[in-house]
């Protein structure tokens, strides 16, 4: 039979108290060592008997660095503690005040717009006018510097455009001044070709042999299928 389960009140045996808490001991130093072994956590463990002896384990660093971290942690958490309790105090004293500011500043914002003005008297009438007055004085401010400003790189960017098409007429006119030397320099094309005549000077010794054969011969000269047209063939006779 498995062990029954033990009841969480203190052991009235004096014997039987000591015996279990030397058990119960070893039991947490060992759990104490193993988190520390298997978790790499800095374990600090201090323990009081009944008799007043002490009993204590840590982990690979000394247990007054364990207890000064231990103080350190403390401290901040308690302080932390004390900021948090002192901020919510003040915010409880800030809350009535903050929440009338935000009503003045609600039934001002009204009055900026032009209601709820009947509870108003002619003095805080004449000084929400002047705070309007001055309102509007600054918008203009505001408004002319903004127009300037646009103005002024308007004009900047006017002027870039202007230099840069100056630079592209210059590039043009440059362009076409090439254009005009290179078609001046270039020689003029013929607009016909001269045609060949070798077989006109073949025809006209042809007709000229002919003529002076006919010539011998008393009879007229024959009619010329050459190329030569019948003006240039010219019978010596005519030149008697």
């Amino acid at each position: 039979m498995g062990r029954g389960r033990v009841e969480l009140k203190r052991i009235e045996n004096k014997i039987s108290r000591q015996v279990t808490f030397s058990k119960r001991r070893s039991g947490l130093l060992k759990k104490a060592h193993e988190i520390s072994v298997l978790c790499d956590a800095d374990v600090a463990l201090i323990v009081f008997s009944t008799q007043g002896k002490l009993f204590e384990y840590s982990t690979d660093s000394s247990m007054e660095n364990i207890l000064e971290r231990y103080e350190r942690y403390s401290y901040a958490e308690q302080r932390l503690t004390t900021n948090d309790s002192e901020q919510q105090q003040n915010w409880s004293c800030q809350y009535p005040k903050l929440v009338s500011r935000i009503e003045l500043l609600q039934r001002s914002t009204r009055n900026f717009l032009g209601d709820d003005l009947e509870p108003l008297s002619l003095r805080e009438l004449q000084s929400l006018e002047q705070q309007l007055d001055t309102g509007l004085k600054r918008i203009r401010t505001r408004k002319n510097q903004l127009m300037h400003e646009s103005i002024s790189e308007l004009q900047k960017k006017e002027r870039a455009l202007q230099v840069q098409n100056n630079i592209l007429a210059k590039q043009v006119e440059q362009q076409k001044l090439v254009q005009n030397s290179a078609s001046t320099s270039m020689p003029p094309h013929p607009l016909v070709s001269p045609l060949p005549l070798p077989n006109l000077t073949i025809g006209i010794a042809r007709a000229t042999e002919a003529a002076k054969n006919s010539e011998n011969r008393g009879q007229a000269p024959p009619c010329s299928t050459s190329l030569v047209p019948p003006w240039m063939l010219r019978h010596p006779n005519n030149n008697d």
